[in-house]
């Protein structure tokens, strides 16, 4: 895992894929906080409606690489979606 100190605030968040997952806002303790405007972003299976407008967050265990300005991921962008996570900790 990378270390988490190195993910800042408006990183893109990208899958292994290459595609776009969403933009930090912070890390909060092992999970990233993505952008209330990136949550239900334009990935097939990120899923619509109430689950947009609000801030969803990325398990940390799912970071590969932080490099530049992105935060790349280990699964590509359709599967990491699917582990996007609620405030409390509920699934999207």
């Amino acid at each position: 895992m990378a270390d988490l100190n190195d993910i800042r605030e408006h990183m893109e968040v990208i899958g292994a894929d290459g595609v776009h997952v969403g933009t930090v806002d912070r890390v909060e303790g092992d999970r990233i906080k993505l952008t209330k405007k990136d949550s239900g972003a334009d990935v097939e299976g990120a899923g619509e409606g109430h689950h947009a407008g609000h801030h969803h967050f990325i398990p940390a265990g799912l970071v590969a690489e932080v490099e530049g300005d992105q935060v790349r991921l280990s699964a590509n962008a359709d599967v990491a979606v699917t582990f996007e996570e609620e405030e409390g900790g509920d699934p999207v």
